[in-house]
């Protein structure tokens, strides 16, 4: 059992959590203050919700170590689990098991809500992950692309399971946004943080791929360290640690405009730390302890992210 929870990745699925119910309560508090009695967040299909995606995300980390027991041992010798502690077939038997009832809650989800997104989502998701553990992630750019897109896409999912809630309410209390009325609110928040989550999971992607340059020569993989030189990789995950702190600019001007308080922006703060540790270990010549020390510190930049939302609500209720 123990290694059955190694092999899904725990803390990254708590992440996933944690960030559909943070997003899904600063939603949540919205609408109850436009006038709402009802709790959109604590419903049973928000919850199907959430352990769908998780359940997902599962099934891609099993196939994805599936796939790729080859570079393991070479690359992550001491963790590699399928093969060592759980056979392939069973491997394969759970991904499609996860998978099965994962899709069998978006259908529900799509009847109920009378939508199609949810199929749709959930389906190009198992797939698309599939399709990358087998061939996309040894491939120059498509594999980190595909893993930042999926990444974005779930506060996107929390974002559409809202947005009929806001359709035709008046926004009077939604800061730190001075909105006053707007039916896609939903979905252009969680745009907002999608951007922000596929460029910083791009970057880690990178990183991973600069990790794991010998496992990915055996497997004949042509990842961007490999085609383009671990240096001119580093520059470009350079480029992009820059890009995602440009991405604070606007929290930051509503802080200096006196729209959200100094605790509601603490997060972007501890992120904008994080980023910073992972550039400057980036910057120092290149080895495996640092290049997991900069992994560790996206990770941390993500996290803290997640919590933007619940200190926004702090703000709200003071």
């Amino acid at each position: 059992m123990i290694h059955f929870i190694r092999l899904i990745r725990p803390v990254n699925l708590l992440i996933i959590v944690a960030t559909m119910y943070g997003l899904g309560w600063y939603y949540d508090l919205i609408f109850r203050i436009n006038g709402s009695n009802e709790s959109v967040l604590g419903s049973l299909d928000f919850f199907l919700l959430v352990i769908s995606t998780v359940m997902i995300a599962a099934a891609g980390n099993i196939i994805n170590d599936y796939f790729d027991v080859k570079a393991d041992r070479v690359n992550r010798p001491n963790r590699l689990i399928i093969t060592k502690h759980i056979k392939r077939r069973w491997a394969i038997v759970f991904h499609w098991t996860l998978n099965l009832l994962a899709f069998s809650i978006a259908i529900y989800l799509s009847i109920h809500q009378h939508t199609f997104w949810y199929v749709f989502i959930h389906l190009l998701s198992i797939n698309v992950l599939w399709f990358y553990s087998m061939q996309l992630k040894r491939t120059i750019v498509a594999g980190n692309v595909v893993i930042g897109l999926l990444t974005a896409s779930v506060p996107i999912l929390v974002g559409i399971f809202f947005q009929d809630v806001f359709v035709g309410i008046k926004l009077t209390a939604v800061y730190p946004f001075s909105i006053q009325s707007s039916s896609y609110f939903g979905i252009y928040l969680g745009i907002a943080f999608g951007v922000f989550a596929f460029i910083l999971n791009w970057t880690r992607e990178i990183i991973k791929d600069m990790e794991d340059v010998q496992g990915d020569l055996l497997l004949k993989a042509k990842t961007l360290p490999i085609v383009l030189g671990i240096q001119k990789t580093r520059v470009l995950a350079v480029v992009f640690l820059l890009l995602s702190m440009t991405l604070s600019i606007p929290i930051i001007w509503f802080w200096k405009t006196g729209v959200i308080s100094g605790i509601a922006i603490s997060p972007l703060l501890l992120s904008a730390i994080a980023l910073i540790i992972a550039l400057i270990l980036l910057l120092q010549p290149i080895s495996k302890r640092r290049l997991r020390g900069v992994n560790h510190c996206l990770k941390l930049t993500m996290i803290f992210g997640m919590f933007l939302p619940l200190f926004w609500i702090y703000q709200i209720l003071n």
